[in-house]
């Protein structure tokens, strides 16, 4: 997928809060980023870690701004995902990110494979606490390449989409240009205190109603009166993929209802096994906190092409928790990312089932239909400024609410379908 500018048509793909955050445990608290060292990045986040490599200019001008850089071939510890960033989010990169890699198991090096570039689409809204907080960075989007232990990045800057040139007449790139290598680490172990055990099942299983004593009683009385409520899927909890609680900031932030589903691809490439599925997203969760600043992970749920479902940012999966995934369409709504790239592969059914069934009860819990419109307030983006009231899907692609190619061509071309499977699996 190719992006845009956001003055044209629009930017690509990969990532709205009302109350004061407080700065993460493992975040620095200055207004720039700190260029932690690889060594120590890890240590404090371990099992895994974040290697952050500063880029160097390649051509042989090496004045400020210069049109090419990168790193050539070296040799890293052992990393899954790769991801570029830079200082500051309101900085677009108009160029090419490439990036090579050494397979761990068999030691030969990757063809080059480009990533995402984008900074602006999966984000939280302008000017919210988490926008706000002096953390967040430019970046692209990451793309997991699997177990390995060389690379070689080169970043080629251009004048407009689609003419990358290396020459000193090139646009200049971001300042602070640094490669992102992520180990996701093994899970963490299950808690030794067996009471909070039970209290975070692994898997939350398929159910067709939440437990009364669990719902508020507002909630519980319009899920008694609303027919068209969709069963429960089955979902992987964040204990269930390995999340490492520490990493991201204390406390929840709620908006008031679930209006509208955001559908997107992570635009991580579409190499990953099923069974790899947890170790994609513990990646993806460091890359959203660690590398670009945000408070967790953006989506509030993520499926993988097996239709897997897994729990997103913290917070609960029945509440209406306030994600990082559409900019300028956080509130009232949430993001669900299909794991995979679909500007030109076809999303799986598997896939398309599981975005149905999930919608089907999250947005029956707020008596949505999955076929039908509703209205949402921008906080400002590319489309629409803020506060002008949208009408959308109920099941929307990120496309409908920022000009990007996101969730991709063939992703996007099967909302209709996943409408429909919704609607019937409310009864509809």
């Amino acid at each position: 997928m190719r992006g845009f500018l956001a003055s044209s048509t629009g930017v690509t793909c990969a990532a709205a809060l009302a109350l004061p955050l407080a700065p993460p445990a493992a975040a620095a608290t200055s207004s720039t980023p700190p260029a932690t060292s690889p060594t120590a990045r890890s240590e404090a986040h371990a099992p895994g870690g974040t290697q952050s490599l500063r880029l160097a200019p390649l051509a042989r001008d090496r004045a400020p701004g210069t049109a090419e850089q990168g790193l050539r071939r070296q040799d890293v510890r052992q990393f899954s995902l790769v991801g570029v960033v830079w200082d500051s989010p309101a900085t677009e990169l108009h160029g090419r990110v490439e990036v090579r890699t050494r397979a761990t198991a068999t030691g030969t090096w990757s063809g080059w494979q480009e990533l995402e570039t984008h900074n602006a689409d999966h984000a939280a809204d302008p000017g919210t606490p988490e926008s706000a907080s002096g953390r967040v960075r430019g970046a692209t989007a990451p793309l997991w390449v699997g177990e390995s232990e060389g690379v070689e990045v080169r970043v080629r800057a251009s004048d407009a989409p689609g003419t990358a040139r290396s020459g000193p007449a090139a646009a200049p790139l971001p300042t602070g240009l640094r490669l992102e290598l992520v180990d996701p680490g093994e899970a963490a172990p299950p808690p030794t205190n067996r009471a909070r055990s039970e209290a975070e099942p692994s898997v939350l299983p398929a159910r067709t109603a939440l437990p009364a004593r669990t719902a508020r009683p507002a909630r519980a009385a319009r899920q008694r009166a609303e027919p068209h409520a969709g069963a429960r899927p089955a979902i992987t909890t964040r204990r269930g993929w390995g999340a490492d609680e520490k990493l991201r900031e204390k406390g929840f932030v709620y908006t008031k209802k679930v209006k509208t589903a955001f559908v997107h691809h992570s635009a991580t490439g579409n190499n990953y096994r099923c069974s790899q599925a947890p170790s994609v997203i513990r990646s993806i969760y460091r890359y959203h906190v660690n590398s670009t600043g945000w408070r967790d992970l953006g989506y509030n749920f993520l499926v993988d092409k097996c239709g897997n479902i897994y729990e997103g940012r913290a917070g609960g999966v029945s509440k209406p928790v306030l994600g990082a995934h559409t900019l300028g369409f956080n509130a009232n709504s949430m993001g669900i990312a299909v794991l995979g790239t679909y500007s030109s592969k076809k999303p799986s059914s598997a896939a398309l089932k599981a975005i149905a069934r999930l919608t089907a009860w999250k947005v029956g819990l707020y008596g949505m239909n999955p076929r039908g419109k509703t209205y949402l307030k921008s906080g400002g983006g590319n489309l629409y400024r803020k506060g002008r009231k949208v009408r959308l899907n109920v099941i929307s692609g990120h496309r409908d609410g920022f000009a990007t190619n996101c969730p991709g061509k063939q992703l996007y071309a099967k909302l209709g379908t996943a409408r429909s499977k919704a609607a019937a699996y409310q009864g509809r």
